[in-house]
């Protein structure tokens, strides 16, 4: 076990290095940096992801739980189940995030491989008849192409700025689903054990915010989501409502929802599009 111990540390150091990495890349407009890094971002993320949880298996006793409600079956159709937790974020979010969050505070099972064909199924029922839903599943945009970002899903309903994606938004996206999952735990008296795991997820990727995690308090979470949180915002926040105010003169009401396709956009420098 000390050797997991040693190897999760060396992740999350990466981690931390490539974040940095990552932000001098944007800032200095080096895109292809910033996507490679990006990209081993990502995967430094799903290795410590896959350590937590064999040092979870290892460290759990087996015990067979006893069938419940929530473990019967979904209790609502999938496009709702999502609309409640990404409700609960208030950020576009990937489908394993949203399973997540979906096992931690909600009644019934959520298949994520279900969550694969749930956007090209929205698309399709707006484009045969727009706007006869109250909300529709969507995509984010990539704030640079207005192309649909790949697998993140969002809420039709939503400002259009909360839907774009820059360079900074995956981690101001991040701090905010943290904040609303710590306020969140905060309310519930009991939380479940999968709520517990989900917000250690978040501490353990905040600076400061798994001090006091051990004692059980969400608000520790939420301060130090916070205090990172301003560092970005501004400008992660100007950067999404210029390109929202592109989208929204530019786009078409099918591809304000979905992203566009096959066509350069005026006032970008990403000249033609790629099919997504």
């Amino acid at each position: 076990m000390v050797g997991v111990a040693e190897s999760i540390a060396n992740l999350e150091k990466r981690i931390d290095q490539l974040r940095a990495e990552v932000r001098r890349a944007a800032m200095s407009g080096d895109r292809a940096r910033a996507r490679a890094l990006r990209a081993e971002l990502r995967e430094a993320e799903r290795a410590w992801d896959d350590a937590i949880a064999e040092v979870e298996r290892k460290a759990a006793p087996v015990e067979v739980e006893p069938v419940t409600p929530k473990q019967a079956g979904p209790l609502l159709p999938i496009r709702e189940q999502v609309h409640q937790a990404l409700t609960l974020l208030s950020v576009p979010a990937a489908p394993k995030l949203i399973v997540a969050v979906h096992e931690a505070f909600f009644a019934g099972q959520m298949l994520g491989t279900r969550l694969t064909s749930l956007r090209r199924d929205e698309e399709r029922s707006f484009r045969s008849a727009p706007y006869s839903r109250p909300y529709y599943i969507c995509s984010a945009l990539t704030a640079d192409l207005l192309s649909a970002a790949r697998g993140l899903l969002a809420i039709s309903t939503w400002p259009m700025s909360r839907r774009i994606i820059g360079p900074l938004s995956p981690r101001v996206d991040f701090l905010t689903a943290a904040i609303a999952v710590a306020e969140h735990i905060s309310r519930i008296p009991d939380p479940a054990p999968a709520a517990t795991r989900l917000l250690w997820r978040f501490a353990a990727n905040i600076p400061g915010a798994a001090e006091g995690f051990d004692a059980m308090e969400p608000a520790s979470v939420a301060r130090a989501a916070e205090a990172e949180l301003a560092v970005h915002l501004d400008a992660d926040t100007s950067l999404r409502e210029q390109a929202g105010q592109r989208a929204r003169s530019q786009l078409s009401d099918v591809e304000q929802l979905f992203g566009s396709r096959l066509r350069a956009v005026p006032g970008t420098s990403g000249g033609a599009r790629e099919a997504e």
